[in-house]
């Protein structure tokens, strides 16, 4: 490692302007970074980890924020005039620095990619502006950063727009796009939280590769302390706008000194923790660490959810007539059941049709074939206005919060915008009905008039999981519900989702990559793989006696607490996703099952 450090933060303070006077987002923070190192910033949202990050990229000031002190200097080499204080940088100047410099991945792909433009445009953009490529030139390299981050077909995704993308395939071109320049700095933010448990090993594993061959520093900013114990080199643990606590890896695992990291240590679910354990138990709380002794979630036998043979293709359009030529195998034959009070969890890889499944079910996709039966019902046979009626019954939390709330709808009207819409209650009734809700989700009331863009990740995931709650439903599908909160937060959640369903006798279908998540929720598994379910049974069948190939890869992927047993890119011997994309007339067959031991079914394999 060279002796002068990359990136310095001096004694960094950062306000935002509000109506309400100066919002403090960094209050006074100074670490480095030195080429060839990872440093990882934890912390919970809203403790001025991202904030940082933004100041050193000056992105700050476009949301609204200003650095009020300190000095953030940057050494873009000898070569281009040494070190710089970016504080005091003008805008030219940035602009050839971000992107080409110092790289930065951001959180959310779906804001950070322009709908409007096809993947490899912007993709090529970068390239062409900041290295004077031809377009055939970037658009090779595209083609390789594509490869790199392990996108199945690149040729095809260069012409294709985000939103035809999976989340975790817009997090990788997201990806792509960062390392497009081979920055000298690496700003990850949250780089991984939408990604499934092998690519994000993957990806961890690239991120790292590169590091080590081309002296690239990170800064990684992430919640998952699984993470952190898989990447970092030093470790600075960031509450309420400080730095509490800073060492190295190592050091901070073993031996945390603050009582803030301590809790947060305690709050990370390990898989493997629930082994022998009957029913789900709620997860350790950051403030009262030793409460782990929660209720044991009660399900009846009365089954609420029946999915027969669910199957779901997307066509796929070409020719001057834009006829059908091929269809997306998106969920193909699927069955499963899910009882009053239960949690069937469905994990597996993005574009495995999780999440197609999930939206199949409350018909926002049209299945093509297959019955769904919501207490007794068939949905799939319901017209418009009795499917209206029946969604009383159904919620969605969606993955993205950012996307499903209304960026110019104060909270409290989008919570209560279920309430209007069926006419439930009078307006005095709504509005302490959405109240009541803020207090369920632990959001203060003073947040009654804000906007989404005011709340942090976590908070608006909240906001969408309070707006599920408002018409009491049987069902609630959570897709991705958790993925983007940190370890704090995510257990609250998990742990208010859990009390709700002992309290109301909710039914949840649980889409999640996070393994220890589900392991920690659930009560029964179902693992996904191109469109099929291909083993199927109890929480600790699946956790503890994985029998299809594809679940035990799952599992050895997942990245564990402790920086001793960190996973080689050896561990990772993943074969590359078949395509899901098939002829027309194209007959896959229908899932046939062996039961290998009561209620655990394992696909049978041609």
């Amino acid at each position: 490692m060279l002796d002068t450090p990359l990136a310095q933060f001096k004694n960094l303070r950062v306000e935002f302007q509000t109506k309400d006077g100066p919002v403090v987002g960094v209050e006074d923070i100074s670490f480095e970074v030195s080429a060839g190192e990872t440093v990882c910033i934890v912390g919970e949202s809203g403790s001025g980890k991202s904030v940082s990050s933004l100041s050193l990229m000056r992105l700050v000031e476009f949301g609204g924020g200003e650095i009020a002190g300190g000095q953030l200097l940057f050494d873009r080499g000898a070569d281009k005039g040494g070190t710089l204080d970016v504080a005091q940088a003008d805008d030219l100047l940035m602009r050839s620095i971000r992107g080409n410099e110092i790289g930065m991945i951001f959180q959310e792909p779906m804001t950070s990619l322009n709908p409007v433009f096809t993947v490899g445009r912007q993709l090529t953009e970068g390239l062409r502006v900041h290295k004077g490529m031809s377009k055939e030139q970037a658009t090779e390299r595209a083609l390789d950063l594509l490869r790199q981050v392990r996108i199945p077909e690149p040729e095809r995704r260069l012409n294709q727009y985000p939103h035809e993308l999976s989340g975790g395939m817009r997090q990788r071109v997201v990806i792509a796009m960062a390392l497009a320049c081979e920055p000298r700095l690496l700003i990850a933010d949250e780089p991984t939280t939408a990604l499934d448990v092998t690519i994000q090993a993957e990806i961890l594993a690239l991120i790292d590769r590169l590091k080590r061959e081309t002296g690239t520093a990170v800064i990684f900013i992430t919640h998952d302390m699984a993470v952190v114990a898989q990447m970092a080199d030093r470790v600075v643990v960031m509450f309420r706008g400080n730095k509490v606590e800073e060492g190295t890896v190592e050091e901070i695992f073993e031996n945390p000194q603050h009582p803030y990291t301590q809790s947060l240590l305690a709050a990370v679910p390990k898989l493997g923790e629930m082994a022998g354990k009957p029913a789900p138990e709620p997860m350790r709380l950051m403030n009262a660490p030793t409460k782990v002794d929660g209720p044991i979630l009660p399900k009846s036998d009365k089954v609420l959810l029946d999915v027969k043979n669910l199957t779901t293709r997307f066509p796929v359009k070409g020719g001057f007539f834009r006829r059908t030529v091929a269809n997306v195998h998106a969920v193909e034959d699927v069955s499963f059941q899910v009882k009053s009070g239960e949690t069937l969890s469905l994990v597996g890889e993005s574009g495995c049709g999780k999440s197609s499944c999930g939206r199949s079910v409350l018909r926002l996709v049209e299945p093509q074939s297959g019955e769904v039966w919501l207490d007794g019902e068939n949905i799939m046979e319901f017209n418009q206005t009795e499917l209206r009626a029946a969604r009383r019954e159904m919620q969605m939390v969606f993955q993205d919060p950012f996307a499903s709330l209304n960026p110019q709808m104060k909270l409290a009207d989008q919570v209560a915008e279920p309430l209007l819409n069926y006419g439930i209650g009078t307006a005095a009734e709504q509005r302490e009905k959405v109240a009541q809700l803020f207090d369920r989700v632990e959001l203060p009331r003073s947040f009654l008039g804000r906007y989404p863009h005011e709340l942090s990740g976590g908070q608006r995931q909240r906001i969408a999981i309070a707006r599920a709650l408002a018409l009491n439903p049987k069902l609630i599908i959570a897709d991705e519900a958790v993925s983007a909160l940190d370890v704090s937060v995510q257990a609250q959640v998990l742990n208010l989702i859990m009390e709700l369903q002992a309290e109301l006798g909710i039914s949840i279908l649980f889409i999640s990559h996070d393994m220890a998540v589900v392991e920690r929720v659930s009560h029964t598994v179902g693992v996904m793989y191109l469109g099929r379910i291909v083993e199927l049974g109890p929480r600790g069948a699946i956790f503890e006696d994985p029998r299809h190939e594809y679940t035990q890869a799952l599992l050895k992927a997942v990245p564990v607490a402790d920086p001793r047993r960190r996973k080689s890119e050896r561990d990772l011997n993943f074969k590359p996703i078949p395509s899901p994309i098939f002829p027309v007339d194209y007959d896959p067959g229908p899932s046939v099952y062996d039961e290998v031991t009561p209620g655990h079914f394992v696909l049978k394999t041609a």
